[in-house]
């Protein structure tokens, strides 16, 4: 797999992911807690969610509660930033060595969903107004509804595929409703998901063990 070719995989997929967030973040609100979905076929539904931490909305603060919210998400984006880089580095060091192809393949992947969400994170406050009961405009006059590292992630993507009620004997759980694949998810995070399934199923054509 050459560099050109590698290079095309990844601003397919940065293409894709920025698009699919600038017609949402220019098209509809926030969507609010109970609120109707902009598309719902049941096992799948189109939102637009805002996620200002890691997966499923996690913050440092939840994790180290001594340090405030904005320092947390100023930590959070200074170590996306090492993290791109590191991975840049290493899918660079493959592609010049030639390795395996799916392992080239899965390393792009990874590489530009990071990369697509790192984008939101760094320049999306500056970019966009707020989207709190409004459609968000491009380059608003006032100002973004963020300063530079402090953009939201914009999430769209959920297949609710299951929902059931827990056996009221269960502790903790029970009488609870649980819906299976619940978390709202973008482009960005499916090629990285993808990428790390590629490693992890085809793990030992990847790396054989001679």
């Amino acid at each position: 797999m050459t560099l050109k070719k590698s290079l095309f995989l990844i601003g397919a997929v940065l293409l894709l992911d920025q698009c699919s967030k600038f017609y949402i973040k220019l098209s509809f609100p926030l969507s609010v807690y109970s609120s109707d979905a902009i598309v719902d076929w049941g096992w799948f539904r189109l939102l637009f969610i805002e996620n200002k931490g890691m997966a499923w909305g996690t913050r440092f603060s939840d994790f180290v509660p001594f340090i405030s919210e904005d320092t947390g998400k100023l930590l959070l984006s200074l170590i996306r930033i090492v993290a791109v880089s590191f991975i840049g580095v290493m899918l660079w060091d493959a592609i010049k060595k030639q390795q395996h192809k799916l392992l080239l393949i899965a390393g792009c992947l990874i590489f530009a969903g990071a990369l697509g969400n790192i984008i939101d994170s760094l320049f999306y406050g500056l970019l966009f107004s707020h989207s709190y009961g409004q459609v968000a405009s491009l380059f608003p006059e006032g100002g973004g509804y963020a300063p530079l590292f402090f953009g939201h992630v914009v999430d769209m993507l959920q297949f609710p595929m299951l929902t059931w009620v827990w056996p009221s004997w269960l502790p903790w759980v029970g009488g609870e409703s649980f819906t299976f694949f619940e978390p709202v998810f973008n482009l960005a995070d499916t090629a990285i998901s993808t990428g790390v399934g590629i490693i992890l199923v085809f793990n030992k054509r990847i790396f054989p063990k001679n």
